[in-house]
């Protein structure tokens, strides 16, 4: 099997594989899996998720676990709270601080398909998201706080 260009069962096994390894992952794999997975409607989005992240060496890596991020939750389109941390007694709280503000969800055109996307209000950061089953997806951060030198940032969100 070649990562250049896997099958929806491919990127999905492929997924699994990654996530459950841990350790360093390669940016070109991942984007493999990306392209291997389905484009979501932003609606697809609403409710509470948990989220994780793919070790890959981006400067973000890590940066999020320091904050005690716990995930994501979109309420509506127009009300996301796109850091969700968790305070020092376990509470979750939305760290607009950190986030610069609340989010959005909108359907945004990235690498060619249009998938569920939440916008930033603050900064100019946006996350994609795709399928990888019913109750998980896979994000990509992009825009001008979300490409570092030239990568991306991959993640991953559980529904809750």
């Amino acid at each position: 099997m070649t990562t250049a260009s896997l099958t929806r069962d491919d990127a999905v096994a492929k997924f699994r594989e990654l996530r459950e390894a841990g350790g360093l992952a390669d940016d070109a794999v991942l984007d493999a899996v990306w392209a291997g997975l389905s484009a979501l409607r932003p609606e697809e989005m609403l409710g509470a998720w948990k989220g994780g992240e793919f070790v890959t060496g981006h400067a973000i890596n890590g940066m999020l676990q320091k904050a005690n991020w716990y995930g994501k939750t979109f309420a509506s389109r127009a009300d996301v709270q796109p850091l969700v941390c968790r305070d020092a007694e376990g509470n979750l709280f939305s760290n607009t601080k950190l986030g610069k503000g609340a989010a959005s969800l909108w359907a945004v055109e990235f690498r060619g398909e249009v998938t569920a996307s939440m916008v930033y209000d603050g900064q100019p950061v946006i996350d994609h998201f795709k399928r990888v089953d019913e109750t998980t997806v896979m994000g990509i951060m992009n825009g001008k706080g979300g490409v570092i030198e030239g990568r991306h940032f991959y993640f991953f969100l559980d529904r809750v």
